[in-house]
């Protein structure tokens, strides 16, 4: 084999390693997708169904058995949260949610931290955050992990109406 061949040889391996590299650079990145997708999604549904829980739920204590004409019988902005003693089975009504913190660890895959706030809404302006009370309370769900890159966030309002 003369110095020829052998150069050829060792441009023929070089590319080789580099191709090699390229591919297992692209799996790598590809399942490293992947996975922040599984969490994603993993992070909404928690998000979402812990929102379709709130909504289930009375818009107020003093909704859940009574129609409520005035608003000042709704519960102060500051005393949004659950009642003394009053745990995440015990809820009854939505805004029991704020300052709602739990550790999903039912996943094999992640370890998930759900929290929630509530609040009083301004109906002009959705986005803004009432100190009284409002016929509209907005809750908005974060889930983050270890495992993920981002903080999912989801926001969702529920209203009390009443007809006469």
């Amino acid at each position: 084999m003369g110095t020829g061949q052998t150069l050829l040889s060792i441009c023929a391996f070089s590319l080789l390693s580099v191709l090699v590299l390229r591919v297992s650079n692209t799996f790598l990145t590809t399942n490293s997708m992947l996975m922040d997708t599984k969490f994603g999604v993993l992070a909404v549904s928690l998000a979402t169904s812990l929102i379709e829980e709130a909504n289930s739920k009375a818009f107020d204590t003093k909704t859940d058995s009574a129609f409520v004409g005035n608003l000042n019988d709704l519960t102060p902005a500051l005393g949004l949260g659950p009642a003394m003693n009053e745990n995440h089975l015990d809820y009854n009504d939505f805004d029991d949610y704020n300052g709602y913190s739990q550790i999903d660890s039912t996943m094999p895959s992640a370890i998930f931290n759900v929290s929630a706030v509530v609040t009083y809404i301004n109906p002009s302006s959705p986005e803004l955050v009432s100190n009284t009370p409002t016929w509209h309370k907005r809750i908005t769900v974060m889930v983050s992990s270890e495992s993920m890159k981002d903080t999912i966030q989801i926001s969702s309002i529920f209203s009390y109406w009443y007809f006469r």
